[in-house]
């Protein structure tokens, strides 16, 4: 039988996309039930940088939108947020081995936060992947490296949302199973 992660750590898109464009909050509740549900088992996790991507995401008249509404939840927050700390050389390592050896401020910001989100499955890969909805694009350099390239250089499993709703058996009856 093929192991798989025992802990998912998820990128802010797996979230974003989810809402925007299969699960939405309303229409698919139990979509984000199950998240909490697999959050509360060890077996879901959210970096606190990667979260604060999401959670405070407006729609356009400045109000929080479903997600942010969804993320503030105390349930939601105990039960998704990754409790440690990022090891700052990890993250270095990342970040200058992973996009640029001397990245500028702008490319900085546009690397963002991956560099946390992966540096946290480096630290244990045997048992930890990153879940994100990026798609390899192997020919894509510095700033603009997508998180599945940069963990396959560093051998981190790296898979997509689908992969990671088979591993874990999501389905929309999921309570009554």
């Amino acid at each position: 039988m093929k192991k798989y992660s025992s802990l998912y750590l998820l990128d802010a898109n797996t979230l974003i996309d989810a809402k925007r464009d299969y699960y939405p909050i309303s229409r698919v509740p139990e979509f984000w039930e199950w998240l909490v549900y697999q959050g509360q088992q060890g077996k879901i996790k959210i970096p606190i940088e990667v979260y604060e991507e999401f959670s405070d995401t407006r729609d356009k008249d400045g109000e929080m939108d479903e997600l942010a509404d969804w993320a503030a939840s105390k349930e939601v927050k105990d039960a998704l947020l990754f409790i440690e700390q990022a090891e700052q050389d990890l993250v270095a390592r990342i970040t200058y081995g992973g996009y640029l050896p001397n990245p500028t401020d702008d490319q900085l910001k546009k690397i963002g936060r991956d560099p946390f989100l992966i540096s946290y499955a480096l630290r244990d890969i045997e048992n930890r992947c990153i879940v994100t909805t990026e798609s390899s694009k192997p020919k894509s350099q510095g700033a603009n490296r997508h998180i599945p390239d940069v963990c396959n250089d560093f051998k981190i499993r790296c898979i997509n949302n689908f992969q990671m709703i088979k591993e874990l058996n999501f389905s929309t009856g999921w309570k009554k199973s």
